[in-house]
């Protein structure tokens, strides 16, 4: 995809001996740049056109740390820079910035997509300290060493652009080339992923381009700086709208901001050029695009049917894979994620092919499947054959094509008191009990699914320590239960290294090949094969056994890929990891020629309630 050239170098651009300040602001009958340099004299800096609703000025004297804001067509119109790099606070001024960080890992290698095991954070909640202002990332860089020696190997981060407050999920940006102050700014958020790249640990960045702000009602946020930026703006129905930045009719509305204007160039720059700088300038190794159902939804564009069936096209549409084409040209191995939730295969088919382009999506699908069959109460009730089906699917026939998990941040979250039954899984599967032994084995089993099932697996922040209490965002972790459930805690560890296949005999579960050959409704028994290449082979083939009722076998039957012995690799009740787990099995298991499940061996596993065993020779 390409666009016609912009002038590049919007913003506030120091050189030697000042800083040029340029804007786009096509409305105004004249702009003009205050700030500590002047004053803040909103007359005496004028900004000159430069045609195409462009403004510009060379301001000698003006260094790195001086704060400003421009006066548009009005004297009592100041509006901060919307591309300001750095922000006193969400409702204060920009300041010029140019970073001094000096890097100090050059040859961080991403790790291979089929071996990600991602970690999701809110930064300011995660660290196990309380956390001083503007000392957000520097907390969360001291607390790597447990995600790394946990298996992790990729955090994502919620986002951490510039937010009214100091406290917030992160969804309601409000300068988005801005880094939150209170989090510490530009440089600290570099080293952070300077840190996270000695430690071996990707870091991804969740952002929010389907809308601006974050006024509930959908109608924008006066103290907004990009609201009504040079003064223009028309009215819907009697509501003033947003002016340049954002749609001006019903297409604005979202249920948490209002959306941006795809359909103007310049906004679709400023959006294109903000992802590619967190990737370039910050060496963020993905990105995660929230919401981009509402950002392709051809129902907001004039230019596609409303009743479109495919639901894609328009601007909106147009602009993902624009991005999306951009980063293959650029930086192909950093992935880019997608939360559409609407099990659509062309969010993540090539833009060749008409695609949007994107590397992976959140399987909304899966989770909701999964997570189903965990609360159910009544082992009768458990839909196996549905959990079945979502353990081999995948989008475009390419497994890393999904992000698969049981929690996020979604799932596991109270959003401004949102009253919608929202709960960590354990709490879920009983509520008040969440520390009880059906909630500790229906949780860790859901756990060996994701870690187990073909996709790129993801915990949220606290799950392996079997956090229930609804994440707010607003106080910190519960860091005592890293003790408390300690066994729990090495539980999730055994399935990262497992699934990264760190002991050499277990590379299937990195693999694309998925056989999902026992389905058992009555028993609610699902037994699956994953290798890596087209014949398996010892220390290639892995055999998962999920139980998902409550009985115990000491010799459950199902087929093998091949004769032999099978070692037990992972057993989800041993007592080591829960003094209450039962520790049912049986040992090795020796598949001998015989048809079963469409295999040409079988053989008798051990295994216990609620359980997963992995099992490879």
């Amino acid at each position: 995809m390409s666009e016609p050239s912009l002038r590049p170098g919007l913003g506030a651009i120091p050189y030697t001996g000042g800083t040029t300040f340029r804007v786009w602001a096509p409305h105004a009958p004249w702009v003009r740049v205050a700030g500590t340099f002047n004053g803040w004299d909103p007359t005496a800096t004028p900004l000159a056109p430069e045609g195409g609703g462009h403004w510009s000025a060379d301001v000698p004297g003006v260094v790195v740390g001086d704060e400003y804001r421009y006066v548009i067509g009005d004297l009592n119109h100041w509006r901060v820079d919307p591309r300001a790099l750095d922000v006193t606070h969400s409702a204060g001024n920009g300041v010029v910035w140019k970073s001094s960080y000096q890097w100090q890992v050059n040859d961080f290698d991403m790790p291979p997509w089929n071996e990600l095991v991602v970690y999701e954070l809110h930064a300011k909640s995660f660290p196990p300290q309380p956390v001083p202002s503007e000392q957000v990332f520097r907390a969360l860089a001291q607390s790597l060493n447990y995600l790394r020696e946990l298996g992790i190997n990729a955090i994502e981060l919620m986002p951490s652009k510039e937010f009214p407050g100091d406290d917030s999920w992160g969804y309601n940006p409000t300068h988005v080339f801005a880094l939150e102050d209170s989090y510490g700014g530009p440089d600290a958020l570099k080293a952070l992923i300077d840190e996270a790249h000695r430690l071996g640990i990707a870091v991804f960045l969740d952002v929010v381009y389907q809308h601006f702000g974050g006024d509930s009602s959908g109608g924008g946020d006066l103290k907004h700086s990009l609201w009504q930026f040079d003064g223009w703006f028309q009215h819907d129905n009697g509501h003033e709208m947003g002016g340049i930045y954002f749609y001006n009719d019903w297409r604005a509305q979202t249920e948490v901001g209002s959306r941006p204007d795809y359909g103007r160039q310049e906004v679709r720059r400023f959006i294109r050029d903000n992802a590619l700088m967190w990737l370039e300038e910050y060496r963020i190794d993905g990105l995660r695009l929230d919401k981009v159902s509402g950002i392709r939804n051809a129902r907001c564009y004039d230019d596609v049917p409303a009743d479109d069936p495919t639901n894609l096209g328009g601007w909106g549409w147009n602009l993902l894979r624009w991005i999306n084409d951009e980063v293959d040209h650029r930086q192909s191995w950093k992935p880019i994620i997608a939360e559409d939730m609407q099990d659509n295969s062309r969010i993540t088919q090539s833009t060749s092919e008409g695609g949007a382009g994107f590397d992976c999506q959140w399987d909304a699908k899966f989770h909701h499947t999964l997570r189903a069959a965990l609360v159910t109460v009544n082992d009768q009730d458990r839909d196996v054959g549905a959990v079945a089906a979502m353990i081999g699917r995948r989008f475009n026939e390419n497994a890393l094509h999904r992000v698969i998990y049981t929690e996020s941040h979604d799932e596991a979250g109270d959003l401004e008191g949102d009253a919608d039954g929202k709960q960590r899984l354990p709490e879920h599967i009983w509520p008040g009990n969440a520390d009880s032994w059906h909630s500790k084995k229906r949780s860790t089993l859901g756990a060996a699914v994701v870690f187990t099932s073909p996709g790129i697996p993801m915990i949220f922040q606290g799950q392996e320590m079997l956090e229930w209490i609804q994440f707010s965002g607003f106080s910190r972790m519960d860091w005592t239960k890293r003790d408390r459930f300690s066994g729990i805690v090495n539980l999730y560890q055994d399935l990262m290294h497992l699934r990264r296949n760190w002991f050499n005999n277990t590379r299937g579960l990195r693999g694309h090949h998925t056989d999902v050959f026992h389905v058992n409704p009555t028993d609610k028994v699902i037994a699956f094969r994953r290798h890596e290449s087209d014949q398996g082979g010892p220390g290639d083939d892995v055999v998962v056994v999920l139980n998902f009722a409550n009985r115990a076998y000491a010799d459950y039957r199902i087929g093998f890929p091949r004769e032999g012995t099978w070692h037990v690799r992972f057993n989800s009740d041993w007592q080591g990891y829960s003094p209450d787990f039962g520790n049912h099995h049986s040992g090795a298991a020796y598949a001998h020629p015989g048809w079963r499940d469409k295999q040409s061996f079988e053989g008798g596993v051990g295994i216990g309630p609620y359980t997963a065993i992995i099992l490879s020779q």
